[in-house]
């Protein structure tokens, strides 16, 4: 054992080990100084983007400091969740995750290059969005039943569209193919964007789609809505029925999104954005902002974060395993 012989050696080693404890809290008190980059997984036009953009903005008016949306799509969000997870752990670099990259990735894929739980703390669980089944407006259908009807009456397979192998999106076709006995293909997109206008080209029949995507297009006359994917109707499509008053009991489908840092930042800066997060989560500007897309908002601390994505988790894992999706 090392004993501090010298009171003034002993008071000055008390001094330098008190300044190291300080850091990080004084750290984060002037936590931003420069700009933030929010990683968004997934190409623009989506829900996670969206998402991604009020939380942003809220954060740039909050801290005064520009928040830069950085879209690296690829890989179902595989691409930018590398990146954020490889950024410097000094909280300039986020990461908008979601149920896709978080909880299903590392459950389909043993060969994912990032691991949500080594790379990366939550910060919050900003809120939760339901899926809506659409189709292609030609398709002669207006509820899941007469889908389900007119699949079944094609001499080709039906297909059906995703954001990417092992997405909420995909997970959503090969249970709904599963619960209907109808035979469908699946066809990979890039992000939802990409994979509505695959819909609205007619390239594709079917898609399981986050409301925030969904709700600019349903006036256009290029998709038809068959139901909402939630236990009951939603405000914003007060007329749209749920899955299970269309014909298919049980069929729930949402996608939740949150932010996170690389693991490492500092504690004192991970807490200071998840107290602003919700913060901002409680004010009418952002909190209506997400209503608009459908946004259920749900907030709260970082270990509260956690505990919702370790339910998440084991939800998704059991999905993944019913419905037997592998990566190919």
């Amino acid at each position: 054992m090392t004993r501090l012989s010298n009171p003034t050696n002993a008071a000055g080693m008390l001094s330098i080990l008190a300044l190291f404890a300080f850091a990080p809290h004084a750290a984060a008190q002037e936590y931003p100084t420069k700009p933030i980059r929010l990683v968004v997984p997934f190409p623009p036009g989506g829900a996670v983007d969206a998402i991604g953009r009020i939380i942003g903005q809220g954060l740039a008016r909050s801290f005064g400091q520009s928040v830069v949306i950085d879209n690296r799509s690829g890989g179902a969000g595989a691409v930018g969740s590398v990146v954020a997870a490889n950024a410097p752990a000094d909280g300039y670099t986020l990461l908008v995750g979601s149920t896709s990259t978080i909880s299903i990735n590392p459950a389909l894929n043993s060969r994912l290059p990032y691991n949500p739980r080594r790379d990366f703390v939550p910060v919050s669980v900003v809120g939760f969005v339901p899926h809506i089944l659409l189709v292609n407006a030609s398709v002669p259908a207006t509820n899941v039943t007469t889908f389900v009807a007119f699949a079944k009456a094609q001499p080709k397979p039906v297909t059906y569209g995703s954001v990417g192998v092992g997405s909420p999106h995909h997970l959503a076709g090969e249970i709904f193919k599963g619960m209907t006995g109808i035979d469908m293909v699946h066809v990979p997109y890039t992000g939802s964007g990409p994979a509505l206008v695959g819909l609205m080209g007619a390239q594709v029949h079917f898609l399981s789609l986050d409301m925030p995507a969904v709700l600019p297009q349903l006036g256009s006359g290029r998709v038809k809505a068959l139901g909402i994917a939630a236990a009951k109707r939603d405000p914003l499509l007060p007329d749209l029925p749920t899955v299970a008053e269309s014909g298919l009991a049980g069929f729930e489908i949402s996608g939740w999104y949150g932010i996170f840092a690389p693991t490492h930042v500092p504690k004192p800066i991970v807490a200071k954005l998840s107290a602003e997060i919700a913060r901002l989560l409680g004010t009418p500007d952002v909190r209506g902002s997400l209503a608009k897309i459908g946004v259920t908002v749900l907030g709260g601390t970082a270990d509260d974060a956690a505990a919702f994505i370790k339910r998440e988790d084991a939800k998704w894992s059991k999905a993944i395993r019913d419905s037997g999706t592998r990566i190919e």
